[in-house]
């Protein structure tokens, strides 16, 4: 009984280490977007808004 429990235990913890580390991290966080990336979207939106 001590050596079954043991290998479950072991066991376990491999499979809950596996699936944390394949889970995507803070899935509510939105993705970081960096500031130059958000200065070329700005540049996008008044280009777009300019010519309509």
């Amino acid at each position: 009984m001590n050596r079954k429990k043991k290998i479950k235990t072991i066991l376990t913890k491999k499979l809950k280490k596996t699936q944390k580390r394949e889970a995507p991290k803070n899935s509510n966080k939105p993705r970081y977007i960096s500031k130059a990336e958000r200065a070329e979207m700005a540049e996008q939106q008044a280009s777009e808004s300019s010519e309509s």
